[in-house]
């Protein structure tokens, strides 16, 4: 069996790798996407471009299991043309099963930016006769660790969500959930959708009140407007990005939670204050 996972050097998609090797069997094979060719640790590196077929073509040859981790431009008629790409090259070469990568943000109503890519890629994935499974991620928690110094002086959380809750995920839950998926024959080709969750949500007081408990230090929640989200973290390049995701927050809409996690991993994932303990220093 051959795997490959596309962003295989980002976050996401080097755990998801970590987590497939050890996953292998005698004869398996992982390899992993790259823009540019780089020198093969663990596994074996293929070059391609998501906006050239050819190149996608190529880095296909003889994989059976697709992880497809999106880029992250916030583009939306680039990712559609992404997946598409993707979905074709996959067909071309006969590539049995994609895993890929949705985000909780999909509503047809939010008005996160890339909620329009997310909310099409099922119909996509769905018309192209391929088998798949989508997973869909709630918020990363782990940005929430090196923020903890700005919320520590701020004395606050200033999401612009009110009373709204949101749902979280550790980064490395995720990829053992797509590792799982990935080396599991009956849910890789499932065609259905799961969403990746811890199993708690929370309103911004109570995610203040926890982050208050590991760190010592007193936070609390005064949320700014979503325009001034935006300005205030505009330097970063993705102000605007992070602001219209959180506007779908406003709207109840970051809310999910399932055991969609446990039915893939057979675990519990990790809760919001075990995860902020064994990772605040």
């Amino acid at each position: 069996m051959n795997y490959l996972v596309t962003g295989a050097s980002g976050h996401l998609g080097h755990q998801i790798v970590e987590h497939l090797i050890p996953k292998l069997q005698k004869d398996d094979h992982l390899f992993g996407l790259v823009h540019r060719p780089r020198p093969a640790d663990d596994i074996e590196y293929r070059p391609a471009d998501f906006m050239d077929l050819d190149s996608l073509k190529r880095a296909f040859q003889e994989i059976n299991v697709l992880v497809y981790i999106p880029s992250k431009t916030y583009v939306t008629a680039d990712r559609l043309q992404e997946l598409k790409n993707v979905i074709a090259a996959a067909r071309d070469q006969h590539v049995d099963s994609i895993v890929a990568m949705s985000f909780i943000a999909d509503q047809a109503n939010n008005p996160f930016i890339m909620a329009p890519f997310y909310h099409q890629m099922p119909n996509l994935l769905a018309q192209s006769g391929l088998n798949y499974v989508i997973l869909k991620d709630a918020l990363y928690a782990d940005p929430l660790i090196p923020y903890l110094p700005e919320l520590i002086d701020r004395q606050a959380i200033i999401y612009p969500v009110g009373d709204q809750k949101m749902a979280f995920i550790a980064i490395d839950d995720c990829a053992e959930a797509f590792a799982a998926a990935a080396t599991n024959p009956t849910i890789r080709s499932s065609r259905q959708t799961y969403t990746l969750s811890q199993k708690t949500a929370y309103t911004m007081p109570e995610l203040a009140a926890i982050m208050s408990k590991v760190t010592g230090q007193p936070i609390g929640y005064q949320p700014v407007t979503t325009k001034e989200f935006g300005q205030i973290y505009a330097e970063d390049g993705d102000g605007d990005e992070l602001a219209s995701m959180y506007a779908g927050g406003a709207m109840g809409l970051l809310s999910t939670t399932t055991n969609d996690f446990e039915f893939i991993t057979g675990r519990q994932p990790i809760d919001m204050e075990k995860f902020l303990t064994a990772n605040y220093h």
